[in-house]
């Protein structure tokens, strides 16, 4: 055989092997676009109705934007807050005005009354933590003391003092419904209680969970529930909030807090997240918490209905 004829045969066969080579791996990259770099991030949620909808939006528009999301759901306030810092999860969305005064357990009226003020304090404060909050929803979900109409008539109580007035002259006249966490925490009951300066004795505060207020208030089990502004259930049940005259609950607008590693690797969730605060209205979140928690729809279809609903899948 020439010379040129064995060049030519191993220059053939080198080409074969190459482009052979070159299209497995573009097939490896392409069939697993994730393998070469993986955008993942792991949420997580308040282990309340709202919270979890807020994750679950969360969680289909990161999604539609190419992430893989890991979910950890369920868990207290000041679990799922140290989840976070740990690096358990990389983002949740929390309320400013817990912020302030369970975790950094400030009162100061003049930031807590103000959702501005209040969210830029809470923002500065947690770059300490490497924690970054991105906008805030606009809407409150403040707690709030729940009585059905007619009882409330009845006894003439439209606000917290007109209640407390009646708690002072008699500690026993009326049963409150609350949750564990709402009776400790420092924006909870016992802290009430000492700015309007009542009592009520042991057996009258009833401890269920926070789902459980409202029926047993509608089952006259209680005379005052603990509930939340945006609760789907108030309009349902034709119950009236106590208006807060004192101004002692702060104000609470819901954030997606992420850890700034993660948004520093991903910067574009800021983008992606930012439509919600533009979409997501009172009207809409009283909505969707009553379809999850009157007419016992899944979260995942609801969510996914009202994202339809509004151009975001």
């Amino acid at each position: 055989m020439k010379i040129s004829g064995v060049i030519n045969k191993i220059t053939s066969y080198s080409l074969k092997e190459l482009f052979t080579t070159f299209i497995l791996l573009l097939f490896l990259v392409f069939a697993n676009p994730l393998s070469a770099e993986e955008k993942s991030i792991t949420l997580g949620a308040k282990a309340f109705t709202e919270g979890y909808i807020l994750a679950e939006i969360a969680k289909q528009l990161l999604e539609k934007n190419g992430f893989k999301v890991r979910q950890k759901h369920g868990a207290g306030t000041n679990i799922v807050r140290k989840s976070l810092e740990y690096g358990e999860i990389d983002l949740y969305y929390e309320y400013t005005g817990t912020a302030y005064a369970v975790f950094y357990k400030q009162e100061d009226l003049s930031i807590m009354s103000d959702s501005n003020k209040l969210y830029r304090w809470i923002k500065e404060k947690d770059k300490e933590k490497n924690l970054v909050w991105l906008d805030p929803l606009k809407f409150n979900n403040s707690y709030i003391l729940l009585m059905k109409r007619k009882k409330a008539e009845e006894m003439n109580i439209t606000t917290i003092s007109e209640m407390s007035t009646i708690l002072k002259k008699d500690s026993k006249a009326l049963s409150i419904g609350l949750n564990p966490e709402f009776k400790e925490r420092p924006d909870g009951f016992k802290s009430l209680m000492k700015v309007y300066g009542f009592y009520i004795p042991y057996k009258n505060l009833k401890t269920m969970d926070k789902g459980i207020t409202y029926l047993a208030l509608t089952k006259d089990k209680i005379d005052v529930a603990m509930g939340y502004a945006t609760d789907g259930r108030i309009r349902h049940y034709g119950l009236i909030a106590l208006l807060d005259d004192k101004e002692f609950f702060p104000v609470y607008n819901p954030s997606p807090v992420i850890r700034k590693e993660v948004l520093d690797n991903y910067p574009e969730v800021e983008k992606f997240l930012k439509v919600l605060t533009e979409k997501l209205t009172l009207k809409d979140i009283k909505l969707l918490n009553y379809y999850v928690d009157i007419e016992h729809k899944d979260i995942v279809s609801v969510c996914r209905k009202w994202m339809k609903e509004n151009g975001l899948l």
